[in-house]
Protein backbone atom coordinates (compact mmCIF):
# COMPACT_ATOMS: atom_id res chain seq x y z
CA UNK A 1 0.00 0.00 0.00
CA UNK A 2 1.44 3.22 -1.10
CA UNK A 3 0.38 6.16 1.60
CA UNK A 4 -1.13 8.85 0.80
CA UNK A 5 1.17 12.32 0.36
CA UNK A 6 1.03 14.82 2.79
CA UNK A 7 0.26 17.14 0.20
CA UNK A 8 -3.20 15.24 -0.36
CA UNK A 9 -4.32 15.52 3.84
CA UNK A 10 -3.35 19.25 3.96
CA UNK A 11 -5.20 20.52 0.75
CA UNK A 12 -8.70 20.32 1.52
CA UNK A 13 -10.06 22.01 -1.14
CA UNK A 14 -9.39 19.51 -3.92
CA UNK A 15 -12.34 17.10 -4.87
CA UNK A 16 -11.34 13.57 -4.43
CA UNK A 17 -12.02 10.81 -6.75
CA UNK A 18 -11.92 6.93 -5.73
CA UNK A 19 -10.70 5.00 -8.74
CA UNK A 20 -11.20 1.12 -8.70
CA UNK A 21 -8.23 0.26 -11.52
CA UNK A 22 -8.49 -3.11 -13.52
CA UNK A 23 -5.86 -4.28 -16.10
CA UNK A 24 -4.66 -2.53 -18.82
CA UNK A 25 -4.25 1.42 -19.68
CA UNK A 26 -7.80 2.42 -18.98
CA UNK A 27 -6.97 3.07 -15.15
CA UNK A 28 -3.95 5.69 -16.48
CA UNK A 29 -6.27 7.20 -18.73
CA UNK A 30 -9.17 7.76 -16.12
CA UNK A 31 -6.53 8.65 -13.81
CA UNK A 32 -4.46 11.04 -15.76
CA UNK A 33 -7.95 12.55 -16.46
CA UNK A 34 -8.94 13.54 -13.27
CA UNK A 35 -5.93 14.31 -12.12
CA UNK A 36 -5.99 17.51 -14.91
CA UNK A 37 -9.57 18.06 -13.98
CA UNK A 38 -8.83 19.11 -10.43
CA UNK A 39 -9.16 15.30 -8.30
CA UNK A 40 -7.49 14.30 -5.64
CA UNK A 41 -7.18 10.84 -6.97
CA UNK A 42 -7.46 7.56 -4.63
CA UNK A 43 -6.44 4.23 -5.80
CA UNK A 44 -8.01 1.02 -5.14
CA UNK A 45 -5.60 -1.36 -6.93
CA UNK A 46 -6.62 -5.24 -7.53
CA UNK A 47 -3.75 -7.00 -6.91
CA UNK A 48 -4.76 -9.65 -9.66
CA UNK A 49 -5.29 -7.13 -12.61
CA UNK A 50 -3.76 -3.52 -11.94
CA UNK A 51 -0.68 -2.69 -13.39
CA UNK A 52 2.56 -1.96 -10.95
CA UNK A 53 3.01 1.43 -12.62
CA UNK A 54 -0.02 2.87 -11.08
CA UNK A 55 2.20 3.37 -8.23
CA UNK A 56 4.01 6.16 -10.43
CA UNK A 57 1.29 8.15 -11.91
CA UNK A 58 0.87 10.85 -9.72
CA UNK A 59 -2.20 9.66 -7.59
CA UNK A 60 -2.72 11.10 -3.79
CA UNK A 61 -2.70 7.48 -2.89
CA UNK A 62 -2.64 3.82 -3.88
CA UNK A 63 -4.09 1.13 -2.10
CA UNK A 64 -3.51 -2.56 -2.51
CA UNK A 65 -6.90 -5.40 -2.38
CA UNK A 66 -7.45 -8.63 -3.42
CA UNK A 67 -10.81 -8.91 -5.63
CA UNK A 68 -12.62 -10.33 -2.75
CA UNK A 69 -12.21 -7.70 -0.16
CA UNK A 70 -15.45 -5.70 -0.74
CA UNK A 71 -15.23 -5.14 2.76
CA UNK A 72 -11.60 -3.30 2.93
CA UNK A 73 -12.41 -1.11 -0.47
CA UNK A 74 -15.34 0.09 1.68
CA UNK A 75 -13.28 0.96 4.80
CA UNK A 76 -10.47 2.04 2.78
CA UNK A 77 -12.57 4.92 0.80
CA UNK A 78 -14.53 6.14 3.70
CA UNK A 79 -11.25 6.40 5.82
CA UNK A 80 -10.11 8.48 2.76
CA UNK A 81 -13.23 10.51 2.64
CA UNK A 82 -14.03 9.41 -0.54
CA UNK A 83 -17.37 9.68 -1.60
CA UNK A 84 -17.27 9.56 -5.18
CA UNK A 85 -15.79 6.75 -7.44
CA UNK A 86 -14.89 5.12 -10.68
CA UNK A 87 -14.41 1.51 -11.71
CA UNK A 88 -11.70 1.58 -14.73
CA UNK A 89 -10.13 -1.62 -16.78
CA UNK A 90 -11.25 -4.81 -17.20
CA UNK A 91 -11.02 -7.53 -14.75
CA UNK A 92 -11.24 -10.72 -16.49
CA UNK A 93 -14.57 -12.62 -16.40
CA UNK A 94 -13.11 -15.99 -15.24
CA UNK A 95 -11.03 -14.51 -12.09
CA UNK A 96 -14.30 -13.28 -11.00
CA UNK A 97 -15.74 -16.20 -10.49
CA UNK A 98 -13.27 -18.31 -9.89
CA UNK A 99 -10.05 -16.86 -8.41
CA UNK A 100 -11.02 -14.74 -5.94
CA UNK A 101 -11.49 -15.67 -2.22
CA UNK A 102 -14.56 -13.22 -1.26
CA UNK A 103 -14.69 -11.82 2.51
CA UNK A 104 -17.71 -11.88 4.46
CA UNK A 105 -19.77 -9.00 2.65
CA UNK A 106 -18.49 -10.29 -0.93
CA UNK A 107 -19.59 -13.98 -0.19
CA UNK A 108 -22.94 -12.56 1.34
CA UNK A 109 -23.66 -10.70 -1.61
CA UNK A 110 -22.64 -13.96 -4.00
CA UNK A 111 -25.03 -15.27 -2.16
CA UNK A 112 -28.32 -13.00 -2.77
CA UNK A 113 -27.41 -13.32 -6.64
CA UNK A 114 -30.51 -14.32 -8.99
CA UNK A 115 -28.23 -14.73 -11.81
CA UNK A 116 -24.03 -15.00 -11.28
CA UNK A 117 -23.11 -12.46 -14.50
CA UNK A 118 -20.71 -9.73 -14.13
CA UNK A 119 -23.79 -7.10 -14.25
CA UNK A 120 -25.35 -9.08 -11.61
CA UNK A 121 -22.08 -8.97 -10.03
CA UNK A 122 -21.16 -5.68 -10.49
CA UNK A 123 -24.38 -3.61 -10.46
CA UNK A 124 -24.81 -5.56 -7.02
CA UNK A 125 -21.35 -3.79 -5.39
CA UNK A 126 -22.27 -0.50 -6.71
CA UNK A 127 -25.70 -0.70 -4.81
CA UNK A 128 -23.37 -1.84 -1.76
CA UNK A 129 -20.83 1.16 -2.21
CA UNK A 130 -24.32 3.55 -2.75
CA UNK A 131 -25.46 2.23 0.39
CA UNK A 132 -22.45 2.87 2.17
CA UNK A 133 -21.86 6.84 0.74
CA UNK A 134 -20.02 6.03 -1.73
CA UNK A 135 -21.30 6.79 -5.40
CA UNK A 136 -20.23 4.81 -8.35
CA UNK A 137 -20.23 7.36 -11.40
CA UNK A 138 -19.69 6.30 -15.32
CA UNK A 139 -16.17 5.16 -15.79
CA UNK A 140 -16.10 7.37 -19.66
CA UNK A 141 -17.51 10.76 -17.61
CA UNK A 142 -13.82 12.12 -17.14
CA UNK A 143 -12.80 10.50 -21.05
CA UNK A 144 -15.51 11.70 -23.70
CA UNK A 145 -13.04 13.01 -26.05
CA UNK A 146 -11.89 9.24 -26.78
CA UNK A 147 -15.46 7.80 -27.60
CA UNK A 148 -16.01 6.66 -30.73
CA UNK A 149 -17.39 9.23 -33.27
CA UNK A 150 -20.13 7.71 -35.66
CA UNK A 151 -18.84 7.00 -39.36
CA UNK A 152 -16.08 5.48 -40.83
CA UNK A 153 -13.01 6.48 -38.81
CA UNK A 154 -10.21 4.84 -41.14
CA UNK A 155 -8.85 5.62 -44.59
CA UNK A 156 -10.35 2.29 -46.08
CA UNK A 157 -14.24 1.69 -46.16
CA UNK A 158 -15.80 -1.20 -45.88
CA UNK A 159 -16.73 -3.13 -48.88
CA UNK A 160 -20.12 -4.98 -49.88
CA UNK A 161 -19.15 -7.96 -48.03
CA UNK A 162 -17.99 -6.45 -44.56
CA UNK A 163 -21.34 -4.41 -44.45
CA UNK A 164 -23.34 -7.55 -44.69
CA UNK A 165 -21.15 -9.26 -42.18
CA UNK A 166 -21.61 -5.98 -39.81
CA UNK A 167 -25.30 -6.20 -40.34
CA UNK A 168 -25.64 -9.34 -39.80
CA UNK A 169 -23.11 -9.15 -36.51
CA UNK A 170 -24.82 -6.03 -35.04
CA UNK A 171 -28.69 -7.95 -34.73
CA UNK A 172 -26.57 -11.24 -33.45
CA UNK A 173 -24.68 -9.48 -31.03
CA UNK A 174 -27.62 -7.60 -29.68
CA UNK A 175 -29.97 -10.53 -29.45
CA UNK A 176 -27.11 -12.08 -27.46
CA UNK A 177 -26.16 -8.88 -25.37
CA UNK A 178 -28.96 -9.18 -23.52
CA UNK A 179 -27.84 -12.39 -21.79
CA UNK A 180 -24.46 -10.72 -20.76
CA UNK A 181 -22.72 -13.54 -22.58
CA UNK A 182 -20.32 -11.26 -23.90
CA UNK A 183 -19.81 -8.13 -26.01
CA UNK A 184 -18.16 -9.43 -29.04
CA UNK A 185 -19.24 -11.52 -32.36
CA UNK A 186 -16.73 -12.59 -35.26
CA UNK A 187 -18.86 -12.99 -38.78
CA UNK A 188 -17.52 -14.80 -42.22
CA UNK A 189 -19.89 -14.23 -45.14
CA UNK A 190 -22.63 -13.61 -42.90
CA UNK A 191 -21.73 -17.14 -40.70
CA UNK A 192 -21.21 -16.35 -36.97
CA UNK A 193 -17.83 -18.39 -36.32
CA UNK A 194 -17.21 -17.20 -32.95
CA UNK A 195 -18.84 -15.56 -29.81
CA UNK A 196 -17.06 -13.87 -27.13
CA UNK A 197 -17.77 -15.53 -23.51
CA UNK A 198 -15.15 -15.49 -20.52
CA UNK A 199 -12.17 -15.64 -22.04
CA UNK A 200 -12.52 -11.75 -23.67
CA UNK A 201 -12.39 -10.15 -27.09
CA UNK A 202 -9.39 -11.04 -27.95
CA UNK A 203 -9.54 -14.69 -27.15
CA UNK A 204 -12.54 -14.89 -29.23
CA UNK A 205 -11.09 -13.69 -32.50
CA UNK A 206 -7.93 -15.82 -31.77
CA UNK A 207 -10.19 -18.67 -31.75
CA UNK A 208 -12.04 -17.60 -34.66
CA UNK A 209 -9.26 -17.60 -36.57
CA UNK A 210 -7.80 -20.97 -35.47
CA UNK A 211 -11.45 -22.56 -36.14
CA UNK A 212 -11.09 -21.06 -40.35
CA UNK A 213 -7.41 -22.52 -40.15
CA UNK A 214 -8.62 -26.01 -39.21
CA UNK A 215 -10.88 -26.13 -42.36
CA UNK A 216 -7.94 -25.55 -44.52
CA UNK A 217 -7.74 -28.34 -47.00
CA UNK A 218 -11.16 -29.09 -46.28
CA UNK A 219 -13.99 -28.16 -49.11
CA UNK A 220 -15.23 -24.99 -47.37
CA UNK A 221 -17.23 -21.60 -49.34
CA UNK A 222 -16.53 -19.66 -46.16
CA UNK A 223 -14.19 -16.66 -46.68
CA UNK A 224 -10.82 -16.75 -44.73
CA UNK A 225 -11.74 -12.53 -44.30
CA UNK A 226 -13.54 -11.96 -40.77
CA UNK A 227 -15.47 -8.92 -39.62
CA UNK A 228 -15.17 -8.27 -35.40
CA UNK A 229 -18.52 -6.73 -34.36
CA UNK A 230 -18.05 -5.01 -30.84
CA UNK A 231 -21.27 -3.28 -29.47
CA UNK A 232 -22.74 -2.32 -26.11
CA UNK A 233 -25.78 -4.03 -24.31
CA UNK A 234 -28.69 -2.78 -25.11
CA UNK A 235 -29.06 -1.65 -21.25
CA UNK A 236 -25.27 -0.93 -20.73
CA UNK A 237 -24.28 0.19 -17.73
CA UNK A 238 -21.64 2.68 -18.11
CA UNK A 239 -20.54 2.65 -14.39
CA UNK A 240 -18.50 -0.84 -15.65
CA UNK A 241 -17.35 -3.15 -18.14
CA UNK A 242 -17.60 -0.76 -21.35
CA UNK A 243 -16.36 -1.89 -24.16
CA UNK A 244 -12.71 -0.67 -25.54
CA UNK A 245 -10.46 -1.36 -27.93
CA UNK A 246 -7.06 -0.45 -28.32
CA UNK A 247 -4.09 -0.81 -30.56
CA UNK A 248 -4.11 -4.61 -29.06
CA UNK A 249 -7.24 -5.24 -30.35
CA UNK A 250 -5.76 -4.04 -34.29
CA UNK A 251 -2.85 -6.50 -33.91
CA UNK A 252 -5.06 -9.32 -32.62
CA UNK A 253 -7.09 -8.73 -35.52
CA UNK A 254 -4.17 -8.74 -38.02
CA UNK A 255 -3.27 -11.88 -37.21
CA UNK A 256 -6.46 -13.49 -37.35
CA UNK A 257 -7.08 -11.91 -40.61
CA UNK A 258 -9.78 -10.02 -39.75
CA UNK A 259 -10.58 -6.87 -42.01
CA UNK A 260 -13.12 -5.03 -40.38
CA UNK A 261 -13.81 -3.82 -36.85
CA UNK A 262 -17.86 -2.66 -36.22
CA UNK A 263 -18.66 -0.71 -33.03
CA UNK A 264 -21.06 1.19 -31.31
CA UNK A 265 -20.41 5.05 -31.68
CA UNK A 266 -20.58 7.11 -28.14
CA UNK A 267 -20.17 4.03 -26.43
CA UNK A 268 -17.14 2.44 -26.90
CA UNK A 269 -13.68 3.88 -25.72
CA UNK A 270 -10.80 4.35 -28.17
CA UNK A 271 -7.67 3.56 -25.58
CA UNK A 272 -4.92 4.66 -27.40
CA UNK A 273 -7.03 7.12 -29.38
CA UNK A 274 -5.64 8.08 -32.49
CA UNK A 275 -3.09 5.60 -32.64
CA UNK A 276 -5.25 2.83 -33.05
CA UNK A 277 -6.35 4.39 -35.95
CA UNK A 278 -3.19 4.73 -37.07
CA UNK A 279 -2.49 1.12 -36.44
CA UNK A 280 -5.63 -0.29 -38.37
CA UNK A 281 -4.47 2.13 -41.63
CA UNK A 282 -1.09 0.69 -41.77
CA UNK A 283 -2.74 -3.30 -41.94
CA UNK A 284 -5.87 -1.63 -44.18
CA UNK A 285 -8.69 -2.65 -41.44
CA UNK A 286 -11.45 -0.50 -41.77
CA UNK A 287 -13.37 0.69 -38.41
CA UNK A 288 -16.99 1.76 -37.90
CA UNK A 289 -18.76 3.37 -35.38
CA UNK A 290 -22.85 3.44 -35.81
Amino acid sequence: MTECYTFARVNSTKQKLGLIAGNGMFPFLVLDAARAQGYEVVVAALKEETLPEIESRGAACVHWLSLGELSRLIETFQREGVERAVMAGQVKHKQIFSSIKPDWRLAKLLLSLGTRNTDSLLGAVAKVLAEEGIALENSTALLEPLLAKPGVLTKRRPGEEERKNIAYGRALAQHLAQYDIGQTVVIAEAACVAVEAMEGTDAAIERASDLLRSLEGEASTLSRALTVVKIAKPNQDMRFDVPVIGVKTIEVMQKAGASCLAIDAGRCLLLDGEAILQAADNVQITIVAE
